[in-house]
């Protein structure tokens, strides 16, 4: 699907299918989907939605239901009253917004179903952080480590989840949500257009970033996303920003390593299987599905396993965080690279699942932190992909 392509309607906002044949799961259900207006679109989603789940048995989709189910169970006993998930300050409301996305891969609603209202809060209070001067979404925009870190994590994480709940809100709620997007979209704008070399043009990095490595690819995938998902809403996302961010997409592929590195110099040149990931998801939100660095970084992935559970490949990868954005890139990918690659973290996923639905924390550097919140959702977002009910990650 092409970026001009990207308008599909779900409810007000956007068109899904559920899963196929007699997997009739909970998700078709809560998540009263209806294809509207766009016949081609609709039968482009049941074919894509067919292919993905062609890769699992009938025992692999029970497994798939009772283990996403499980973790959702776990997150919603897990939610704080304010609406947030657990995590640290610097972290929010991203953590936040992963935990809603991962309600919403499911099928759950916004005000609808058994988890309606909690989805409703956790919304609440991630609007309720954004910044009414600049339109930065993000509880800390200080050059302290956590908020110059994870601030711009945050606002494209936030700005991706305020982007695919468009139009299942209430008329208020509805409103909060529209201003929030603009002014966000106005925020990461000015932060692509900051000064940096050439090189980096196009990319974001962390808040208030100067000297060397300006942009990497990690930020620069979620401001990409939220660029995707609020075009996919009818929102005015000119063209050439897209295009700005996807030439630094590309400069990011390493033709010697074969995939995507975090970021141009120095010791920030290292790939790891979430910059595989993201990359190719980049390139896939772009309408580049099938092309040769994206094939290239499919093989990568295929050579670097997710299994034994949360192990990681140098200091720098982080297990889950890589699982989310492999499995989503694979899935764009389709074809054989889906069929090697999804029933075996299936498996190695559903056999690590806690007793109480979570998934351990990361097990490398100071992911950690982040808490089994952070680490429940990114496990149930790339599990959901034989779901294709997100928009922003459908083929």
């Amino acid at each position: 699907m092409s970026w001009s392509r990207a308008r599909v309607v779900f409810g007000l906002g956007y068109l899904a299918a559920g899963p196929i044949g007699g997997l009739l799961s909970l998700a078709i259900v809560s998540s009263r989907l209806v294809a509207q207006d766009r016949p081609v679109a609709a039968s482009s989603a049941v074919k894509d939605k067919t292919s993905a789940a062609s890769v699992l048995t009938q025992a692999q989709w029970k497994r798939l239901d009772r283990a996403v189910d499980r973790a959702l169970v776990f997150l919603s006993r897990s939610q704080e009253a304010d609406g947030s998930f657990p995590t640290i300050r610097s972290a929010q409301p991203g953590v936040t917004s992963l935990c809603v996305m991962a309600f919403l891969a499911r099928g759950h609603q916004p005000g609808k179903g058994p988890y309606g209202p909690r989805i409703e809060r956790a919304i609440d209070y991630a609007l309720d952080l954004q910044d009414r001067l600049n339109g930065a979404i993000m509880a800390d925009q200080s050059s302290g480590t956590g908020g110059f870190e994870c601030g711009n994590y945050n606002h494209g994480i936030s700005g991706v989840m305020l982007g695919e709940v468009y139009g299942m809100t209430g008329a208020k709620r509805h409103a909060r949500i529209r201003s929030a997007i603009v002014k966000g979209l106005e925020y990461i704008r000015k932060q692509q257009l900051r000064e940096k070399p050439a090189e980096e043009r196009g990319g974001w990095r962390y808040v208030g970033r100067s000297g060397s490595n300006n942009s990497d690819l990690s930020v620069t995938a979620w401001q990409l996303m939220f660029y995707r998902s609020a075009r996919n809403a009818e929102f005015n996302v000119p063209e050439d920003w897209v295009k700005d961010a996807m030439a630094y997409v590309h400069r990011s592929f390493d033709e010697n390593e074969r995939a995507f590195v975090y970021a141009l110099f120095g010791g920030n040149r290292y790939c790891t299987r979430g910059m595989a990931g993201a990359g190719i998801v980049s390139l896939a939100l772009g309408g580049e599905h099938q092309s040769a660095s994206a094939k290239m970084a499919g093989d990568w992935i295929l050579q670097h396993s997710f299994e034994p559970y949360n192990n990681f490949r140098g200091p720098e990868d982080r297990y889950h965080y890589g699982a989310f954005y492999c499995s989503q890139a694979m899935y764009q990918l389709g074809g054989e690279y889906w069929r090697r690659f999804f029933p075996s973290l299936l498996a190695v996923l559903a056999e690590a699942q806690n007793a109480d639905g979570s998934w351990a924390k990361e097990s490398v550097g100071e992911d950690g932190e982040f808490g089994n919140a952070y680490t429940t959702s990114l496990a149930v977002l790339a599990l959901s992909p034989p779901y294709q009910i997100l928009p922003i990650y459908q083929r």
